[in-house]
C-alpha cells in the first residue's frame, strides 16, 4: 500500500528593487535587503544571488 507524500509548506523567494533617493536596493518577500547600491544593476544582481544562495524552505 502506498504512504501518502509529506507535504510541507514552500516560501517562495521575490525580490525587488526599491529606489531611497540616489540609492537602489534589492529586497526579498522573506524579510532580506541587500545593501543600498548607486547602480540599479547591481541591486538587480544583489537579488540574483540571493534567489540562487537561499534555499526553498
Amino acid at each position: 500500500m502506498a504512504q501518502p507524500e509529506e507535504t510541507r509548506s514552500v516560501q517562495e523567494h521575490r525580490t525587488t528593487t526599491i529606489e531611497q533617493g540616489r540609492f537602489c536596493l534589492a529586497c526579498c518577500t522573506c524579510g532580506w535587503r541587500g545593501p543600498a547600491r548607486r547602480a540599479r544593476s547591481l541591486a538587480r544582481t544583489d537579488a540574483e544571488g540571493h534567489l540562487v544562495n537561499t534555499p526553498l524552505a
